[in-house]
């Protein structure tokens, strides 16, 4: 399901910063409550087993950044941290917004949809706005957000009656309807067909660059990285191993040389050549 970051977790302090954003700036303009991440010596560990080891990483206000890396690297317990879904065993997690505000609203969207079967699509979407909505105004919001994915006329169907792809939209805009400042992304596209991934790796770029929320994803798909991110964080054995500005203007196209460079910078990286 989709979640709201976890309060533990203080604002950031600004005026006591010692590491530099610089070149980090997002590509779009940041939406008011576009959160900023901000962690600092984060560390995991399951029994003997030491996950993450003391990684700093700031992420501005609107940023798309992309974590990939090895199976077993660290990518998904630091996503579930930052979601409140885990946590650190040592080091501090710190959010803003662009607003100024301290709290940002925070959703994730996994990888199977988790959808209601006994619910319709506009019924799966309007959950996103929590408990205590009038049902007219979920619908009238759902009905938006199914709009913005390309769902409008999906709002009334089961979701057995979707496709996997659409089944997945469903799931971005269940998270999208209460206008998230973070939005976080756990493989979501993985168990998609080769032309169906493209098609929600184009929606995806295009709903971030429309509403300017910041974007936290996991993929092992190092090509799909690049096209969607600003910046491609690599981890190795818990440790940022490389931290890559993707410095080409938005929407991408697939096959740009300039990208496959950058994807064969990100390999070498990530098999240790």
């Amino acid at each position: 399901m989709n979640v709201i970051a976890h309060p533990r977790f203080k604002p950031i302090d600004k005026g006591n910063d010692k590491h530099s954003t610089a070149g980090q700036e997002p590509a779009v303009a940041a939406a008011p409550g576009a959160g900023a991440i901000r962690v600092r010596g984060l560390e995991k560990r399951f029994g003997d087993n030491q996950v993450l080891r003391g990684l700093d990483l700031d992420i501005p206000a609107g940023q798309f950044v992309a974590v990939i890396g090895k199976s077993g690297c660290g990518k998904s317990t630091l996503l579930r941290i930052l979601m409140g879904l885990d946590a650190p065993s040592a080091g501090s997690v710190a959010f803003g917004t662009a607003s100024g505000e301290a709290a940002p609203n925070a959703r994730i969207v996994f990888q199977e949809p988790r959808l209601l079967p006994w619910l319709t699509v506009a019924d799966n979407v309007a959950i996103g706005l929590g408990e205590g909505v009038p049902k007219a105004r979920g619908r009238t919001a759902a009905a938006q957000v199914l709009s913005e994915v390309q769902l409008a006329k999906k709002a009334g169907e089961w979701p057995a009656q979707l496709s996997g792809g659409q089944r997945q939209r469903v799931a971005l805009a269940r998270a999208l309807v209460s206008k998230p400042g973070i939005l976080a992304l756990d493989e979501p596209l993985g168990a998609l067909d080769a032309l169906t991934r493209i098609s929600m790796q184009e929606l995806l770029n295009r709903v971030w660059r429309e509403l300017g929320f910041t974007a936290v994803l996991v993929t092992h798909d190092v090509s799909e990285a690049v096209h969607l991110a600003d910046r491609v964080i690599v981890l190795e054995e818990g440790r940022i191993a490389m931290d890559l500005a993707v410095p080409h203007p938005h929407p991408r196209r697939h096959g740009n040389p300039a990208l496959a460079e950058l994807e064969g910078k990100l390999l070498a990286a990530i098999l240790g050549h």
